[in-house]
Formats: C-alpha cells, structure tokens, sequence
C-alpha cells in the first residue's frame, strides 16, 4: 500500500486526526491503532499518538514494549510517538493535541472502551473515525438496536446519534475552514468465528443503518493469536523480518491489516520523510 495523491485523497495541510472510538471493550480497538500507526510510520509518515485511557494506557505500553526491544535488540524499526492524557479538563486535552500537532501528519487517538467525557470530544472532532466491532449484536447495540424477531433497525444508539449530529455540523463549516467531511469506518473485527446465518443478519443491519447514517463498513482483523503474542514485544505483523518463521494464518493476517490500511481511504502527508521499503506494507 502507497500513498497516491488524486482528487479522492487529497494532501493535509494539518494532521489528520485518526479516532479509534468504543464505548464497549473488547473489540480489538487499541491492537487496530497501534498497527494502523505502525503502518503508517513505516510509508514515512510522522505519527503520534494519544491514549485517552490513563488507566489501562494499552497503546501506551504497546509502544513503551516496542522501544524497549529495538533496543535490546539493537534494531531500527519506525515507532510512532505516543503520549497518555492525564488531565482533567477539554483545555488540557487541546493543549496537547496542539503541542503534538506541531510535528506530525496523523494524530491518532485510542479512546477507553466505556463513555467517556474526553472520548466523546476527539470523536466528534475526527477525520476519520474508526469503530471497531465484533460481529455480535451485543456489540451492534453500540450504534443501533434492532428488532428481535426480524433483525431490522428499530432506532439508532446514543452514540450514533452523537456522531450523526457531529458529522452534519461539521458538513456545514466545511466549506468555511476547507476540512474534510467526517470520514465514519465501521470495522467489523473478529469475523471468523461468527456462524453464518448470524453473520447475514448483522450484514443486513448494518448495511441498512449505513445507510441511514453514513458509515462505511472495512473487513478488519481476525481473531488471531500473534496479536496477543506480539504485546510483550511490542512488534506487530509489518515487522516481519524480526518475527521468525510465521504460518499462513499469518500472512493472512497482515493481507488482512493490508486492506484495512488501504480502505481507510486516509489523505496523503503534505510532505514524507524517507519511507521504509515498501515491502514492509505491501509484502
């Protein structure tokens, strides 16, 4: 995957805010940033990140791992900047993003998996805001409820209501400060496991509240154990000259993580540093 500038993926000329954003845990939110930042690092773009969740900081320490073994081991490895909020207030939180913004072509947000004060406030403030869910209803209810005998969208959720509402604001002052209409990516994680009959009824509903709404839907990651395997190393699949030998399942899972990449649709820098070989995303 490269980045190719055309009218559909225009440059920046500020960072383009990335929310990864679930009110449920659980749904692969942090491993998903974590990899899409490294993705990102390595064709040359300046990455930070921000983990809203001082408590668990799972990005954080993801990151603080990853340093950790390239120097150990002595490897050179691209490794996005990350920072833990731990204020207490929406003006600390723009402080930051304004330090932080100095200096990078994404800003990347992993937002606790419960309702939060701050979350709701980078969601609405997004780009492009990615949803990770698992393909179950319990995790469906987050955006909409559905009937219980045809499966049908009854309503939409709180928080797909707040969305809805911050991506009509933000359509009317685009033209006033030339910023990208909200970009909302529904991503269904941990599909493999889901029996099939189940797995049509969530497609429906969520092609049909799609469409009311406004979302697009991305395959996203399997259910596969190197993502927990690589936590302790801070390593992710785009390392693969660093993980020994893998089997297909994960291949599969970096073809996977590949086309996730890609289907964020993410604008171009204004200006790349030196990239890695482009193997490293596209091999």
């Amino acid at each position: 995957m490269t980045f190719i500038e055309n009218e559909s993926t225009p440059t920046m000329s500020s960072p383009h805010r990335i929310v990864f954003a679930n009110e449920k845990g659980g749904t692969g939110k942090s491993t998903t940033a974590v990899h899409i930042a490294v993705a990102l690092s390595y064709l040359g773009a300046r990455v930070c990140a921000i983990d809203l969740d001082p408590r668990q900081r799972t990005t954080h320490r993801y990151l603080e791992n990853r340093a950790e073994t390239l120097k150990r081991r002595g490897l050179s490895l691209p490794i996005p900047h990350c920072e833990v909020f731990r204020g207490s207030t929406i003006e600390e939180l723009d402080a930051l993003v304004a330090q932080l913004s100095q200096d990078c072509d994404y800003l990347i947000f992993d937002t606790p998996g419960r309702d939060d004060e701050f979350a709701r406030y980078v969601a609405t403030g997004a780009d492009t805001l990615v949803t990770p869910l698992n393909d179950s209803f319990v995790d469906f209810d987050l955006i909409g409820q559905v009937d219980a005998e045809t499966f049908k969208v009854r309503r939409l959720s709180f928080y797909a209501e707040l969305i809805w509402e911050a991506r009509k604001k933000r359509a009317m002052a685009t033209l006033q400060d030339n910023r990208r209409e909200m970009d909302w990516v529904v991503v269904r994680n941990r599909t493999q496991h889901v029996e099939a009959r189940n797995m049509r009824r969530i497609d429906n509903a969520l092609t049909e509240l799609s469409k009311r709404v406004g979302f697009r839907i991305a395959q996203g990651l399997s259910e596969r154990v190197i993502y927990r395997e690589l936590f302790p190393s801070g390593l992710t699949l785009l390392d693969k000259g660093n993980l020994g030998d893998l089997g297909t399942s994960h291949l599969v899972a970096r073809q996977e993580l590949r086309a996730l990449v890609a289907g964020l649709n993410l604008p171009a820098p204004k200006s790349q540093r030196q990239a890695r070989p482009a193997e490293a995303v596209n091999g």
